[in-house]
């Protein structure tokens, strides 16, 4: 039996809506640090075996979450268990860290950086691009319904970094007026394929009309070992305004064919031959 104190972090992953995939699989590691100094022995390794189906379970969709699942080991060790829950806790964090180093090089003088949603990998490398004094701005949409773009803006006000926020409807429009679009990933699929918010798939394709080069910037761990992308369960979340149902599917599916790289700590992968 899972403890509360863990039954509340995934209760949390479970209703975040604005953090992505990579917030959900540190908050997860997390998780596995609190069972090390609660349980041991058989309990341990039978939480840690219902571990493996409630944490994939958090969203269907992430692949981060996926493979969380399958590091962290069945074990009555905690401190074999801890020590993995912090390897990968690392795993994250350094990443995060190479990805912007590595996605800041694409960004030249005066690029105008078109994004949708909130993508944590995204920041690290627009705030990397800023540490190295590159002029740049950004244009991101609202993201409706829940307005992850808005939470973007803040950290690029905060970070001094130049942009424009636009509604959703107007991705076609102002994809014309970008040079470089640079969107996260909530799972890449072994044929390549990016699972993102809703929308992704309309900026890959307004970019590819517009011959500006579309690139995903997604750790290693978000890469799906098995998944495809017709096999992608599509989620929708009950929504409303002004009293009337409103379709809300949270996820599409960008084919590879739109996509010029992955920006990985590994490199810049090109799917689906190389991912």
């Amino acid at each position: 039996m899972i403890p509360m104190e863990v039954g509340r972090i995934l209760e949390e992953m479970r209703t975040e809506r604005i953090r992505g995939a990579s917030w959900l699989a540190r908050r997860g590691a997390e998780a596995y640090l609190i069972l090390s100094e609660m349980l041991s022995g058989d309990e341990l390794r039978r939480t840690l075996e219902e571990m493996r189906e409630r944490i994939p379970a958090v969203n269907r969709t992430m692949a981060s979450l996926y493979n969380l699942a399958r590091f962290m080991p069945v074990t009555g060790d905690p401190e074999f268990l801890r020590a993995k829950a912090e390897e990968f806790i690392r795993l994250v964090d350094e990443s995060k860290r190479e990805i912007g180093n590595i996605g800041s090089e694409l960004i030249d003088e005066n690029e105008v950086v078109i994004t949708h949603s909130f993508s944590s990998a995204v920041l690290e490398i627009l705030l990397t691009a800023r540490r190295k004094g590159k002029p740049f701005r950004v244009i991101l949409t609202e993201s409706s319904p829940d307005n992850e773009g808005i939470a973007m803006a803040r950290e690029l006000d905060a970070a001094g970094v130049p942009f424009e926020l636009i509604t959703d409807a107007q991705l076609g429009v102002f994809a014309r007026k970008a040079t470089l679009a640079l969107v996260g990933a909530d799972s890449v699929t072994r044929d390549g394929a990016v699972v993102n918010k809703a929308g992704t798939y309309l900026l890959a394709l307004a970019c590819y009309d517009s011959g500006v080069p579309f690139y995903v910037a997604a750790e290693s761990f978000k890469l799906h070992p098995k998944l495809e992308s017709k096999d992608v369960e599509l989620v929708e979340r009950p929504y409303s305004r002004n009293g009337y149902p409103v379709r809300n599917v949270l996820f599409d599916v960008t084919p590879w064919k739109y996509v010029r790289g992955v920006i990985t700590e590994l490199g810049i992968l090109v799917p689906p031959k190389e991912i």
